[in-house]
């Protein structure tokens, strides 16, 4: 990892003054790990039930999150700010009546800092999603309707907007919470490279490759500014490789427009919010 844990570099040491002092001594537990959970709702888990008791019911958090699975089997003491339509700019002001900037809950006693953020900004997943489901409708004039509608513009709204917010978030962070690592998780693959997706994805089999790249410049987005900010990127695409919302329901980590098993399509799963934890986990321990 490029910045370790504050508690990975506490050690314990005894010094031997009698073999009765060593006998008699008080057993210390290791120091608790502080974790924040923030960014949208990939990392809230929108659409796994049970919600967290007393959360906004806008945010739909999880218990049930990456977040949450990560810290009951490391025994982190977890804060969870995480809220659903959290875009970057939510780090610093309130989302919504009751919730306030999420950057509040970190301070120099933070040891980890986890989130997904970036796709809700400038609602390009939102927009490219359900703009491509709506110009399917033109699929007898264009092989490829979103693409011929929409065009470079998720893209160019990504390298031109999203990046430096990306990067202004993520050093606001480590300003807030200096002796925090930060890992930032890429998001898990929505639709395979190519094929047809039709009924799960209500997009035209020749608009596949367009919405899969468009997630491939945001995951290398949400690297490069990882990267420029010493934060670890934590990168789901050989995880959720095969396992995106075109495939069968015991294989996909991420629900599909029609028919999801959960209220929210086009995000994670239970499986894929394990599947994440296992991923930032691994992130952990390097």
């Amino acid at each position: 990892m490029k910045k370790s844990f504050k508690f990975a570099n506490v050690f314990a040491g005894i010094v031997a003054i009698t073999a009765l002092s060593i006998r008699d001594a008080p057993a210390h537990d290791a120091p608790s790990v502080e974790y924040a959970s923030l960014g949208d709702s990939f990392s809230a888990a929108a659409g796994v039930l049970p919600l967290v008791p007393d959360s906004p019911l806008i945010c739909t958090r999880s218990q049930r999150n990456f977040a949450h699975i990560i810290a009951n089997r490391r025994n982190y003491v977890l804060t969870d700010v995480s809220c659903a339509g959290a875009e970057t700019a939510d780090l610093y002001r309130e989302q919504g009546s009751g919730i306030p900037p999420q950057l509040i809950v970190l301070n120099d006693r933070t040891d980890l800092v986890t989130l997904t953020i970036g796709g809700n900004d400038q609602a390009v997943f939102g927009t490219a999603a359900t703009g491509c489901a709506r110009e399917l409708a033109n699929l007898p004039q264009f092989e490829n309707p979103c693409e011929s509608f929409y065009g470079t513009s998720f893209v160019d709204s990504i390298k031109s907007t999203t990046y430096p917010d990306l990067v202004r978030a993520l050093s606001t962070i480590h300003y807030a919470a200096p002796h925090a690592a930060v890992l930032v998780v890429g998001y898990p693959w929505l639709v395979p490279e190519s094929g047809d997706c039709i009924p799960q994805m209500l997009v035209a089999p020749a608009d596949i490759p367009y919405l899969r790249n468009l997630q491939v410049v945001l995951n290398d987005a949400i690297r490069q500014a990882a990267e420029a900010t010493d934060s670890i990127y934590v990168d789901m695409s050989v995880a959720s490789d095969g396992r995106d919302a075109c495939q069968p329901r015991d294989r996909r980590l991420v629900e599909p427009m029609l028919l999801p098993t959960q209220f929210m399509p086009l995000h994670p799963n239970l499986e894929g919010q394990e599947a994440i934890a296992e991923e930032v986990m691994k992130a952990i321990d390097e």
